[in-house]
């Protein structure tokens, strides 16, 4: 019961990898509010592990002002997972269209700036607090085609970088999670098509020889946000099966 009495929320967590991370720090003894773009799989998951759904679009200022005020108006919040993200098809970067680059830059980066301006205020305010903000191997080891995504996981480390530093001295810590490619809802356009033939190359590229799991990441996540981390800050930890190595 690693995170027994703490409340937190996992952006994304109606699927995938935030699916995973929820369950995993429901199981820990956390209260876990999923706030997805997705009503019906957050509302799923979180009758499974008995958490709270919230709809909410990341990407919107608006919606995650609402999302805050919501959840900050029923008490305190102590962990936030910055876990909602999108890529773009496997396309020559010259290809990708304007509004595919918007939706990526939109949902994986000012996503992190709006939930940045609305709940940093309070951890300064408490003087505690853990974000975790899921990144990727395509941050550190990009693969062609996929450029836009790639740079959008890049920065993603930077700020978590960044955030860390700043936020430190408020007894804030701030860390991310590089996965490798995992069975998520992205795995297809990460591919650009889900054969037995592309998983194969995918594989062939992961030491480890399997793709990242929800299970994987909830685990990585459960650690980096609980007091067994308190003097980690600043960390990319790549579960990534030697990926990057």
């Amino acid at each position: 019961m690693r995170l027994n009495g703490k409340t937190a929320i996992v952006t994304g967590g109606g699927s995938g990898f935030g699916a995973g991370i929820a369950r995993k720090f429901a199981a820990e003894g956390a209260q876990v509010i999923i706030a997805d773009i997705n009503a019906d799989g957050a509302q799923h998951v979180a009758d499974e592990i008995g958490g709270r759904a919230l709809t909410c679009d990341v990407s919107d200022g608006a919606s995650v002002n609402y999302l805050a005020k919501t959840v900050l108006g029923s008490g305190p919040l102590d962990i936030l997972v910055n876990n909602a993200g999108v890529t773009h098809l496997p396309s020559p970067m010259e290809d990708v269209s304007e509004a595919d680059f918007d939706r990526v830059f939109n949902v994986n980066m000012k996503s992190v700036y709006h939930m940045a301006r609305a709940f940093v205020p309070h951890f300064k305010e408490r003087e505690t607090g853990a974000i975790l903000n899921i990144a990727s191997t395509a941050g550190v080891s990009p693969r062609p085609r996929l450029n836009w995504y790639n740079a959008s996981k890049g920065w993603m480390i930077t700020a978590t970088k960044a955030m860390a530093v700043e936020l430190a001295p408020h007894g804030v810590r701030v860390n991310a999670l590089n996965p490798v490619a995992g069975e998520t809802p992205l795995l297809a356009s990460f591919m650009g098509e889900d054969t037995p033939v592309m998983r194969a190359k995918f594989l062939a590229t992961i030491p480890l020889g399997r793709f990242s799991t929800p299970e994987d990441m909830g685990n990585a996540a459960c650690f980096l946000c609980s007091d067994e981390a308190s003097m980690i800050t600043g960390v990319a930890m790549e579960v990534d099966g030697g990926r990057c190595i």
